[in-house]
């Protein structure tokens, strides 16, 4: 069984005035390296304790570390943190990132920004378990899908039909295909990102993903636009082969 574990940056709505872009980051792990990957961020975890004075138990949020003082730790140091974050993600080579991207601009006003990204995701979930592409090639295993406590319902509702009526365009024929999707089993389940490290690591990434697309004033002068690519090791390539970083652009 695979694990996604997903977060967003970004706001869902049309208004471009509050994001240009939609974000999703999903982090995907075989439950036979669930463990290693937890105690591997339970060991980060304490050196940023040691290090910067970060309690243990404290949620990072990164636009929140970014814009609040936190524990008296000083600005730069808060972004370092988040800059260490990606390096120690990178070099776990039991897990994946599929990174959606809507990109709200042009969209007419009724476009379901939220559905297309949401869909999109769960798609390339199930495309990349049919081809056995995930870290350790399990090619007939199933996976399930972990997100932040919001929008619980809708998400179900979406899986749900994606299981009985998913349209697939025919890129030989033209038209469409009904393949539901079948290797994504039961709904997806909520767990507050408080309390949730692996979604806390895709806050961080999905957060360095729109900075890549659109870096704030702050990012901007740190030289920090370009801190998703240090995630490269570990990005699912085969999620969009129009993409060399594997980004599945809507």
């Amino acid at each position: 069984m695979y694990l996604m574990y997903v977060d967003e940056s970004g706001d869902p709505g049309n208004n471009i005035l509050q994001s240009e872009f939609f974000c999703l980051s999903g982090m995907v792990v075989h439950e036979s390296e669930w463990r290693q990957m937890i105690n591997a961020h339970i060991s980060f975890r304490r050196t940023l304790n040691t290090v910067y004075g970060l309690p243990l138990r404290v949620e990072i949020h990164s636009a929140e570390l970014i814009r609040k003082d936190t524990f008296g730790i000083a600005k730069h140091q808060r972004l370092a943190i988040l800059r260490n974050y990606l390096d120690e993600l990178a070099k776990l080579n039991t897990i994946s990132f599929t990174n959606i991207v809507v990109d709200k601009r042009g969209k007419a006003n009724d476009f379901d920004i939220f559905g297309a990204a949401w869909r999109t995701l769960f798609q390339r979930f199930e495309n990349t378990l049919v081809h056995g592409n995930y870290p350790g090639g399990y090619s007939r295993s199933f996976g399930t899908v972990f997100t932040d406590a919001t929008s619980g319902k809708r998400l179900a509702q979406l899986m749900r039909k994606m299981s009985v009526h998913n349209p697939i365009p025919n890129r030989w024929n033209g038209g469409y295909r009904n393949i539901p999707i079948s290797r994504i089993i039961e709904d997806p389940s909520e767990r507050d990102s408080k309390a949730s490290l692996p979604i806390q690591s895709c806050d961080v990434v999905a957060y360095f993903l729109q900075q890549k697309l659109r870096p704030n004033g702050y990012v901007k002068r740190k030289h920090a636009s370009g801190y998703f690519d240090r995630l490269h090791p570990v990005l699912n390539l085969n999620a969009s082969t129009n993409d060399p970083q594997g980004i599945v652009r809507i």
